[in-house]
């Protein structure tokens, strides 16, 4: 293999520990927040400083790629896609974190399973959590088709969220002992529709990568 290939394949490795961390987080996150687990949403906190440095280890890599090799064209695209993937991961965790926090300074018992059904919690944390998946097959598969798929699940995320507006308003007005953690939980709905956001970042950056086509700013119906 030619250095610059070493390179890029050691870069896609550190790159690669990111996701698998960035995914972890997120997983435990939810679950944390569903089984009211508030150990694994200490291990979640505690886990976070090694998000960020990771974050800063691939950082270091793409630039010194940048730096070394001066690279053009697809290796150019690559290396701006990397790097932007790579800070959209970090954001990621940064919301994980933020649930995690919820279930350890605000959610105070397991949530009611009439209003998790009613806002459709388990829905949306199943369609993060496969948006996060195929971003990151459609990465490692590089294939655009199967990344432009996150961009239509977020659809669904967006929609959760708008609609459990009204329907934890409703609740907090039946039940106004449980208002304020209410409205925590609304926060956490929009942390979860965020983390949806960045999937699909991350899924256009993919296709900019692939074939430099920029699906950013795109007209929704």
């Amino acid at each position: 293999m030619k250095p610059i290939e070493i390179e890029i394949e050691r870069i896609k490795e550190q790159h690669s520990q990111m996701w698998e961390m960035v995914e972890q987080q997120v997983r435990k996150a939810f679950v944390a927040m569903e089984t009211f687990d508030k150990e694994l949403a200490h291990e979640i906190i505690s886990r976070e400083k090694m998000v960020n440095a990771q974050e800063l280890v691939v950082d270091h890599y793409c630039e010194n790629f940048i730096a070394l090799f001066n690279p053009v064209a697809v290796d150019l695209r690559l290396m701006i896609s990397l790097l932007k993937i790579n800070n959209n991961l970090e954001r990621i965790g940064d919301f994980a974190e933020s649930i995690a926090l919820f279930v350890l300074h605000q959610q105070t018992k397991v949530m009611d399973p009439e209003l998790v059904k009613n806002i459709q919690l388990k829905k949306m944390t199943d369609n993060a959590m496969q948006m996060l998946s195929i971003a990151r097959n459609a990465w490692d598969q590089e294939n655009c088709t199967m990344a432009s798929r996150v961009l239509t699940l977020d659809d669904i995320l967006d929609d959760i969220n708008r609609d459990s507006v009204k329907i934890l308003a409703d609740y907090s007005v039946a039940h106004p002992e449980h208002a304020t953690e209410i409205l925590h939980i609304y926060a956490v709905i929009r942390r979860i529709e965020r983390i949806g956001d960045r999937a699909s970042n991350i899924a256009e950056d993919t296709c900019f990568y692939l074939d430099a086509k920029e699906l950013r700013h795109r007209n929704k119906s």
